[in-house]
C-alpha cells in the first residue's frame, strides 16, 4: 500500500487539475441528490393542484402553530412537575414527554425558519400555476442532468490525462533505469521484465489511480448527497436501513485481499509469459535448426493457460464484488420500504419501541426517502469496481517502485573528476572481480597500458577476457582493486566523459531496426553524411551499401536480419571509426568475416589505429600482427609481454 500511497502523492503534485476534478465530483454529486430532491415539489404539491408558494407558506403556519401548541403543553408538564402533584411514574412519564416535545419543537422551529428564508426565493423565481411549476421542474431536471454528465466527462478526461501522464512518467523512468543500471542488475530483470513494467504494470497502476481520484471520489460523494438528503427525512430511519453495512464492509475488505492477491499471480504470470514470448521469437534460429518449436509451442500454451487461470478468478472475484456490494443497496432498499411502510400505514413515529420520525411521515415524503436510497445504492454498486481498480493499482505500485529505487551499483560521483585527451595511461591496480560474490573471474590483476598501445587479448574461453574488457569500459566496477586512467578512478569519473573516449565492437553485433545511415551515426550524431560514408568505406562497407536499391537509406530489419553476419560486423566497424574514439575495443569484431575482408579491414584498422589505444580481444593470428603487446588471461590470472616475444614463444 505504501508504494501506491506513494504514486498517489505524485499525482498531488498537480493539484490544480486533481482540484478540478473534485469540484467536477462535487458538482456531479450535488446534482444526483438534486434531481431527486427535485421530485419532492411535484409529488407533494403539484400533483395535489398547489403552489410552492402556498405550500411553503402553509407549512410555515403549521410548523409555528405545532411549536406553539408543544411549547405550551410543555410549559403545562413543567408547572405539573413543579408543584409535585403528579405521581412516581407520571412524573417520569412527563419528563420523557418533555424530552420529546424539546425534539419536536426544535425540528418545527427548523421547518418554520427554513421556510421563512425560502418564501422570498420562491416568490421571485418560481410561478404560482401548478403545472407550470411541474414544467419548471422537469426543466430543471433535463439540465441538471446536462450539467452532471458534463461535469463527469470533465472529471473523467481530467483523472485520465492525470493518470496516463503519470504512467508515461513511469515509463520514461522504468525505461531510464534500464539504460542506467549496471548489467548485472539489468540481466536480472531482462528484457522481458522490463518490457512487461513499461506495458502492463504501468497500465495497472495508470488503472488504480484513475479508480482513486475518478470513482473513489465521484461515487463515495453522490453517496453522501443522497444519504444527506435522506437524514434530512429521517435520521433514524437512514440508520436502520444501514445495518447491514457493517457485514458488507467485511465482505468487501476480504475481497479487496483476494483481489489482491490474484492480480499478483497475473502480474507474475504476465512477467514470465513476456520472458517465453520474447525468448523464443529472439531466438527463433536456434528453435528451428533444432526442431523445438513443438516444444517452444507447449512453453507458450502452458504459460499463456497458467494467466487464463489467473485471469479467471481475477474474473471471479471482480463479479463478485457487484452483488456483495449491491446487497447493501437492495437491503437499505428493502429494510426502508418495509419500515416506512409500516411508519406510513399506521401512522406512527415509533417501531419497537424506537423513534424513527418526529412525525408522521406521508406518502410523498416516504416517496422522496425510497428514492434517496434507491439513489444512493447505484454508487454503492459502482464502487465494487473502482476497489477492484484500487486493488490492481496497487499490485502495479508492488511491483514497480521497488525497481525504481533500485540503485545501480555504477555510481556517479558527485563531484566527477576530468582527465585531459588525450589519456596518458590505463592501468588496472591488484584487481579482483566476482559476479556472484562466489566465483573468482580475475584475480589480483596489475596491467598497464600506456597510450597508443595496441594490445591483445587472448586466452581460454571463460578465463576473463570480456570481463576485463567491461572493466575498462566500467560496465562493472571491480569487486577489489581500482581501474585508473592517468591515475584517476573510473570511479570517480563520470560515466559520459569515460564511455565517450571510448568505441565499442562486439562479437554479437546489436544493430537497430533503422536505416544503415542510422545505425553508422549512432557512433556520433552530429556526423555529416560525407563523414558517415567515409567510415563505411575505411570499415570496407561502402562497396556493399552501395549495390542495395536504397542504398544508405536501406532497412537493415530487427537487429539487422536482412545482413549476414560479415556486412553486420562492417557497420558495426564503421560505427565505431566514425566514433573516432581514443580507446578502441574490438571484441572478436572480425570473427564473421571472410578472409578478403578481413584482410582489407585490417588494412584499415592498421591506419585508423595510429594514435589510438587499441584492446583487442582475439584468437586470429592476422589480428595479433596488428598487436604491440599480448595480454594472456587464463583463470584470472593475467599476464603481459610484447608480442614478438609472445609470438616467438
Amino acid at each position: 500500500m505504501q508504494y501506491f500511497l506513494r504514486a498517489l502523492r505524485d499525482a498531488a503534485r498537480r493539484w490544480p487539475l486533481l482540484a478540478a476534478a473534485f469540484l467536477c465530483s462535487a458538482g456531479v454529486a450535488g446534482l444526483w441528490g438534486a434531481n431527486i430532491a427535485a421530485l419532492f415539489p411535484i409529488i407533494e404539491v403539484t400533483l395535489n393542484g398547489d403552489s410552492l408558494q402556498s405550500w411553503n407558506a402553509r407549512r410555515r403556519t403549521d410548523a409555528e402553530a405545532r411549536v406553539a401548541a408543544g411549547r405550551r403543553e410543555r410549559a403545562d408538564l413543567e408547572a405539573q412537575l413543579a408543584t409535585g402533584a403528579l405521581a412516581a411514574d407520571a412524573a417520569a412519564a412527563a419528563r420523557t414527554r418533555i424530552d420529546a416535545l424539546a425534539l419536536r419543537i426544535r425540528g418545527d422551529e427548523a421547518v418554520a425558519f427554513t421556510a421563512g428564508k425560502l418564501a422570498p426565493w420562491l416568490d421571485r423565481w418560481l410561478p404560482t400555476d401548478p403545472f407550470t411549476t411541474v414544467l419548471w421542474v422537469v426543466t430543471f431536471v433535463v439540465v441538471s442532468t446536462f450539467l452532471k454528465h458534463a461535469f463527469l466527462l470533465a472529471n473523467t478526461l481530467i483523472v485520465s490525462w492525470v493518470a496516463m501522464n503519470i504512467s508515461r512518467d513511469l515509463r520514461l523512468r522504468v525505461f531510464d533505469k534500464a539504460l542506467s543500471l549496471d548489467r548485472a542488475q539489468f540481466m536480472h530483470s531482462g528484457s522481458a521484465g522490463f518490457m512487461a513494467q513499461v506495458t502492463s504494470t504501468s497500465d495497472m497502476l495508470a488503472g488504480g489511480i484513475t479508480s482513486v481520484f475518478g470513482g473513489a471520489v465521484t461515487e463515495p460523494l453522490k453517496i453522501t448527497a443522497c444519504l444527506a438528503g435522506a437524514f434530512c427525512i429521517s435520521w433514524q430511519l437512514t440508520l436502520a436501513c444501514l445495518t447491514m453495512a457493517p457485514l458488507v464492509g467485511f465482505l468487501m475488505v476480504w475481497l479487496n485481499r483476494r483481489i489482491r492477491g490474484v492480480s499478483q499471480g497475473i502480474l507474475a504470470r504476465s512477467l514470465g509469459f513476456h520472458h517465453v514470448l520474447l525468448e523464443a521469437l529472439n531466438n527463433v534460429l536456434t528453435v528451428q535448426a533444432y526442431t523445438m518449436e513443438d516444444f517452444e509451442r507447449r512453453r507458450f500454451r502452458d504459460c499463456t493457460r497458467d494467466m487464463m487461470k489467473t485471469g479467471m478468478w481475477h474474473s471471479f472475484y471482480y463479479a463478485l464484488a457487484n452483488p456483495i456490494t449491491e446487497i447493501l443497496g437492495i437491503g437499505m432498499v428493502a429494510t426502508s420500504i418495509a419500515v416506512g411502510a409500516w411508519l406510513v400505514i399506521n401512522q406512527e413515529t415509533q417501531i419497537f419501541g424506537v423513534t424513527m420520525t418526529e412525525r408522521p411521515m406521508t406518502v410523498p415524503g416516504i416517496m422522496v426517502f425510497f428514492g434517496m436510497l434507491i439513489g444512493a445504492s447505484d454508487p454503492v454498486r459502482k464502487l465494487s469496481g473502482v476497489f477492484t481498480g484500487v486493488n490492481v493499482g496497487i499490485v502495479g505500485a508492488q511491483s514497480l517502485y521497488p525497481l525504481l529505487d533500485t540503485p545501480s551499483k555504477l555510481r556517479e560521483p558527485a563531484e566527477p573528476r576530468s582527465v585531459p585527451a588525450p589519456h596518458r595511461e590505463i592501468r588496472l591496480d591488484r584487481v579482483s572481480f566476482s559476479y556472484d560474490g562466489i566465483d573468482t573471474v580475475l584475480e589480483d590483476v596489475n596491467l598497464s597500458i600506456p597510450f597508443g598501445e595496441r594490445v591483445a587479448i587472448v586466452g581460454p574461453n571463460g578465463g576473463g577476457k570480456s570481463t576485463l574488457v567491461n572493466l575498462v569500459c566500467r560496465f562493472y566496477d571491480p569487486t577489489a582493486g581500482r581501474v585508473l586512467l592517468d591515475g584517476v578512478p573510473l570511479t570517480d569519473m563520470a560515466l559520459h566523459d569515460l564511455r565517450r573516449r571510448i568505441a565499442l565492437v562486439t562479437q554479437q553485433t546489436e544493430l537497430f531496426n533503422e536505416s544503415i545511415l542510422y545505425n553508422i551515426r549512432y557512433g556520433r550524431w552530429d556526423a555529416t553524411e560525407e563523414e558517415i560514408v567515409e567510415a563505411a568505406k575505411k570499415a570496407h562497407a561502402h562497396e556493399f551499401i552501395s549495390e542495395f536499391p536504397d542504398g544508405y537509406r536501406t532497412m537493415v530489419g530487427p537487429n539487422g536480419f536482412r545482413l549476414s553476419g560479415g556486412q553486420r560486423q562492417r557497420i558495426a566497424l564503421a560505427r565505431a571509426f566514425l566514433r573516432n574514439a581514443e580507446i578502441l575495443v574490438l571484441d572478436e569484431a572480425t570473427s564473421q568475416i571472410d578472409v578478403e575482408s578481413e584482410r582489407l579491414i585490417h588494412e584499415a584498422l592498421a591506419r585508423y589505429v595510429e594514435n589510438r589505444t587499441v584492446i583487442m580481444i582475439t584468437h586470429r593470428a592476422s589480428t595479433l600482427a596488428l598487436a604491440d603487446a599480448i595480454v594472456k588471461v587464463e583463470h584470472g590470472v593475467v599476464t603481459k609481454q610484447p608480442a614478438a616475444q609472445a609470438q616467438a614463444a
